[in-house]
């Protein structure tokens, strides 16, 4: 089952939740939805047996009522993305190939959501093949069918659209992180649609760069993955105010032909590769911690960042927090000093680049991992666990108590939870205090509230987890301090 995956905005499709309540976004009014309408999958192949399938569980819930028209629906479910066999596990154990008549095993995600009549999400999530699946539909299909009914039953978010007011259009702009950029995107895209009179125009061209042009007053707001964007640029930030859009999973990708299982890392391990200090896949250290994978004697290629990223702060954050050495000799920077490896613009570059180099790795947002069919491993917590990045990973990280900071710079970075992904991060929208023009001032505040509402429920479907709600409600307090 192969098609197109959600290559930002013009992919995007409206889709189906597979969600539970632990990433679904809560809303503060909800109802109840019986009669639902499944649209086909947009698939290129396995499209109609996926659909059949999700109707055939939903059938077995018994509380919900199917109908066979859209028309008389109260909420519409749909999917669309790419399954791909990545390998083989072979049915001898001895072997050290992976012979064609073995075990398939599967990659890729449906981007999928819940909507309502007029279009817009109510949940969302990013469905992905389980482990050792047998029938990959089947098993997308009981997960799907399962999560649905618990969200309908339980109720989901009502539509808050606003009615677009007789106003000229007013243009805003912003530039920064890549990150986030898939999501923002679709929200740009989305708020345009329910608000005519709102033109927001976003350059997705790093953090740095994109703070830079902030800080001279040539856009209206950035984006940064890193909290400490404008102090490492500009010394001070009180001109400025943080808002927490999503939460995302930063992830090590990696070319590794030949290895279809999920490679494992310890932090030690990502610390030595990006100093230089593990040179082959075959090191000691890596074959430790990936007893299951013969590994192979190939050289390591570095793949980092080329410009100022917040997913840069990020990486070297974890690693800070995790290697003594990595903090000693580097540090938690949006450009940092590299000791080795090839640079690259963007989570969209370094993935192409490790598309391009077998025996490479380098660190991407989790959505540019899927959509460039690669392969990302799995990162030891500090429970000791080695956990892939997923929503419920993330979940995990997020629900761990932490403080809500009155500059709302909080971290989830390594969170100790059993379960929790461990190179999780906020990213936040940067906006000036101080907007002169009305319009773009009531256009800013506006966008921030909308996004902190319906905007969440469209966060999952591209992999991004929607924010605690005690975090809303404090982001929902600060939108009065812009002036």
């Amino acid at each position: 089952m192969t098609g197109c995956g959600p290559k930002w905005v013009a992919r995007v499709v409206w889709c189906l939740v597979a969600a539970g309540p632990l990433f679904a976004w809560q809303g503060e009014k909800t109802a109840g939805i019986n009669r639902l309408y499944v649209e086909p999958f947009t698939t290129k192949e396995g499209s109609e047996k996926l659909r059949n399938a999700v109707i055939a569980e939903l059938r077995k819930q018994g509380s919900i009522s199917l109908v066979q028209e859209e028309s008389s629906a109260e909420a519409i479910l749909g999917g669309g993305g790419e399954i791909w066999v990545k390998g083989y596990r072979s049915l001898n154990p001895r072997s050290g190939r992976s012979p064609a008549n073995g075990t398939p095993i599967y990659g890729g995600y449906l981007s999928v959501e819940l909507r309502d009549r007029k279009g817009e999400t109510l949940w969302g999530d990013l469905v992905t093949p389980p482990a050792g699946a047998e029938d990959v539909s089947k098993d997308l299909a009981k997960r799907i069918a399962r999560h649905a009914a618990e969200a309908m039953e339980k109720g989901v978010a009502t539509s808050t659209r606003t009615q677009p007011q007789p106003l000229p259009t007013t243009i805003l702009t912003g530039a920064g992180a890549t990150f986030p950029y898939p999501v923002y995107a679709k929200w740009f895209t989305n708020y345009r649609r329910e608000n005519p009179n709102v033109s927001i125009t976003y350059v997705s061209i790093g953090s740095e760069a994109g703070v830079r042009k902030l800080l001279a007053g040539e856009v209206d707001f950035g984006a940064s993955d890193s909290p400490d964007a404008i102090r490492e640029l500009a010394g001070e930030e009180g001109n400025y105010l943080f808002f927490p859009s999503v939460i995302g999973a930063v992830v090590p990708i990696v070319n590794l032909p030949g290895v279809t299982g999920d490679i494992q890392f310890t932090p030690e391990a990502l610390a030595g590769i990006y100093l230089g200090k593990i040179k082959k896949w075959n090191d000691p250290v890596l074959v430790r911690a990936n007893r299951g994978l013969r590994l192979p004697d190939l050289d390591i290629v570095v793949i980092h960042r080329a410009d100022g990223s917040g997913t840069s702060y990020a990486w070297t954050d974890f690693l800070s927090r995790t290697s003594p050495e990595w903090k000693a000799e580097i540090g938690p920077s949006m450009a940092p000093a590299w000791p080795c490896g090839r640079a690259a613009g963007g989570n969209d570059g370094v993935a192409k680049q490790v598309k391009e180099f077998g025996g490479s790795i380098g660190y991407v947002e989790f959505i540019y991992a899927l959509d460039n069919h690669l392969s990302f491993g799995k990162v030891r917590n500090r429970h000791g666990e080695f956990v892939g990045a997923s929503l419920e990973s993330l979940a995990v990280a997020a629900s761990d108590s932490f403080e809500i900071r009155d500059d709302l710079k909080i971290s989830i970075m390594d969170a100790p939870g059993a379960g929790a992904y461990p190179i999780a991060s906020f990213t936040w929208l940067l906006v000036p205090v101080q907007i002169a023009d009305d319009a773009k001032r009531t256009a800013v505040t506006g966008f921030l509230n909308w996004m902190l509402g319906p905007g969440q429920a469209q966060a999952a479907a591209l992999g991004y987890l929607a924010l605690p709600k005690d975090l809303v409600n404090k982001e929902r307090a600060a939108l009065g301090r812009i002036r």
